[in-house]
């Protein structure tokens, strides 16, 4: 009986030991320059955020320890609350109309179209436009004396059109309008993506059926997209509640307090007033209403995919 030396038989254990720890270092190579920067630039500021939340400091001084003040302080402050009513409506509009547009256009550009490339390239170029201009022309284009928009209403037969970003009871859905019209084409790409992995023999299939248009898009097109929606409602969501560039160019908060948000309050209160305890407070009770609702629609999704 021939017996198989000790070494020998460890070999391909040794190899084998040596390819998994290779793998494994190849995998932390290309994770590790992300996790050093994303705890540098994200996760250290925010453990840091959470500690200066409970203290009183204006960074000319040592940080005072304070308890709860600052959260207490912010439970009574009206400028909070009109903040967070602003930053809830803002959410409100921007995250249906967004998604009912994107996905409009990512359905419409989805058919073979002559030069659909062109569309395409045409509807997310704004997103990727510097924002700041985009503020800039969107308040000429809502001038309420000159502007474009408020030309065409008056020819229209609208002898008193709205004041858009100098009316408080316009300025919020002129935001909206705005931020409509320049994420529309980045979530457009994310739905054609989704549109384009629904088998194509599902539509066959509800054709030979009998079904419509509108039956195909109810029980073929919605079901396919529901990963995609469920992402795109995700990212909406975050990105509304924590939306301040295009509020601080276009209105700076007003006029009054039509338009101030709660990223905007906290720059306000930080940055500007040099309340960083307070500051901080602030972001963490934006951070915990994001994290709430985000938490509701992880539920909510949930239960539909049962």
């Amino acid at each position: 009986m021939t017996t198989v030396p000790s070494s020998a038989a460890s070999a391909p254990v040794t190899r084998d030991r040596r390819r998994r720890r290779r793998n494994v270092l190849v995998g932390w190579s290309f994770i590790l320059p992300n996790f050093l920067g994303f705890a540098a630039l994200t996760l250290v500021p925010m453990a840091g955020a959470f500690a200066v939340a409970f203290t009183d400091w204006d960074a000319y001084s040592s940080p005072k320890w304070i308890g709860l003040a600052n959260f207490r302080r912010m439970w009574h402050d009206q400028n909070f609350w009109t903040a967070v009513h602003n930053t809830c409506w803002y959410a409100a509009g921007h995250i249906p109309l967004t998604l009912a547009a994107s996905l409009g256009l990512a359905v419409l550009l989805n058919q073979k179209l002559r030069g659909v490339g062109i569309l395409r390239t045409a509807f997310f170029f704004p997103y990727v436009t510097s924002l700041v201009a985009v503020a800039v022309v969107w308040n000429m284009l809502l001038s309420p004396d000159i502007g474009p928009v408020n030309q065409l209403l008056r020819h229209l037969g609208w002898s008193h059109p709205p004041g858009w970003t100098a009316s408080t009871d316009w300025s919020l859905p002129a935001l909206i309008l705005t931020s409509v019209w320049r994420d529309m084409g980045y979530y457009m790409v994310l739905f054609l993506a989704g549109l384009q992995t629904i088998p194509t023999e599902l539509y066959e299939a509800a054709r030979t059926d009998g079904a419509g248009p509108w039956a195909r898009f109810r029980h073929v097109t919605l079901p396919g997209l529901r990963p995609t929606t469920y992402f795109v409602t995700i990212m909406l969501t975050i990105s509304s509640f924590k939306v301040f560039d295009l509020v601080q160019v276009m209105t700076e908060g007003g006029p009054g307090r039509s338009t101030l948000v709660l990223s905007q309050l906290v720059f306000r209160e930080g940055i500007t007033q040099g309340r960083f305890g307070y500051s901080s407070a602030i972001s963490l009770a934006l951070f915990v209403i994001v994290l709430v609702v985000t938490l509701v629609q992880f539920q909510f999704q949930r239960r539909s995919e049962r």
